[in-house]
């Protein structure tokens, strides 16, 4: 990882060995399934008129736009917690900002299209606040692998390890564009290139995300992402409150050992990393090769401040059973900024047809 090139997934060490399967995902919408878990209770009343959809064949700012325009509202009004894939069936939440208005005819927002498209109205309540980014608990995945080549006895194994052990939390391959190209943006961005404001917030994004891959992907290699090293700053599970570092204790082992707490990475900015001793040399050894250095100044530049990521990611609720010969379905849950596409490249080498069916 000595370039400007943001490693694919499937590229980036695996902590549990080789793969032991190759398999399609998303041969079909239905074959990426994912739900909102919801953050809050709506409150029943406000301003804001809060709607549980199912959509398939659209993005998220699609049904957004869809929302202002059918509401008569500025997309400005419409909230929603996370962005969702065209190339799936999803169920999340939206807001729509309706001050002093009624709730317009439900019936006349669903979609049943031609081409496979659909939209539908799961619940609607009133809430009093805007739907912000992020207020959602997880995300619920049902995910089908199709046309399977590998020993089943192996591939249960495999999860079988995953489920215990968890597995490195990497920032997907979404998070970096179509081939990469984010971070190639913010290079540019970084010596000067002008953008617009949503897009300056995802190449930043790119380049944190790319910095911490390569810490993570050092830390599988010398097998210390779910142990911890000399200097460690440990994050709590689901949250983002970090403490250390601390002399190694029973008591962070203990903790350690039931997921209370994960080695954590840096998400870079301006200051000093939290990590220290051997923690902080493994990060600064891993972000030495260009173009860490211009990625570094570029966020510091910014005005980002160090934070920090778990290293570790461990998926809720895995279950897994096989529909058909060559077909493997998975559920799980993972909280709000984790990827499913890193727990199924632990499996193996995973083709995203509909990926590829853009290229």
């Amino acid at each position: 990882m000595d370039d400007a090139s943001a490693p694919r997934t499937a590229e980036l060490p695996r902590a549990h060995g080789r793969a032991v399967l190759a398999a399609d995902l998303r041969s079909a919408p239905e074959d990426f399934f994912v739900e909102e878990l919801p953050g809050f209770e709506p409150s029943g009343s406000g301003e804001h008129l809060l709607l549980t959809l199912e959509k398939r064949g659209m993005n998220t700012a699609f049904v957004a736009r869809r929302l202002a325009d059918w509401a008569g509202v500025d997309e400005r009004g419409i909230g929603y917690a996370g962005l969702k894939d065209r190339h799936a069936v999803t169920r999340q939440r939206f807001s729509i900002h309706l001050p002093g208005r009624g709730d317009p005819p439900l019936e006349s927002l669903a979609i049943d299209g031609d081409e496979g498209e659909l939209l539908k109205v799961l619940e609607s309540t009133r809430h009093a606040r805007k739907l912000p980014r992020g207020a959602l608990a997880g995300n619920r995945f049902v995910l089908r692998l199709r046309g399977v080549r590998g020993d089943r006895e192996a591939v249960e194994s495999r999860l079988r390890d995953i489920a215990d052990r968890g597995v490195p939390n990497y920032f997907g391959e979404q998070r970096f564009g179509r081939g990469g190209g984010n971070l190639h943006a913010a290079l540019a961005m970084f010596g000067g290139k002008r953008v617009g404001r949503e897009q300056r917030s995802h190449l930043l994004s790119a380049a944190r995300s790319h910095l911490f891959n390569r810490v993570l992907a050092a830390r599988v290699i010398d097998g210390s992402w779910d142990r911890g090293v000399e200097g460690e700053a440990w994050m709590l599970d689901g949250s983002r409150s970090v403490f250390g570092p601390e002399p190694w204790s029973d008591a962070l082992a203990e903790r350690l050992a039931r997921f209370d707490i994960h080695p954590s990475g840096p998400l870079w900015g301006q200051g000093e990393p939290r990590s220290a001793g051997e923690a902080r040399r493994i990060e600064f050894d891993a972000l030495a090769a260009p173009p860490g250095e211009a990625l570094k100044a570029g966020l510091e530049g910014a005005g980002l401040k160090q934070e920090r990521r778990a290293l570790r990611l461990r998926p809720a609720a895995l279950q897994w059973q096989w529909p058909d010969d060559d077909a493997l379905e998975l559920r799980f849950e993972l909280p709000p900024g984790a990827y499913a596409t890193v727990v199924l490249a632990e499996l193996g080498e995973i083709r995203d047809v509909a990926a590829h069916s853009r290229d």
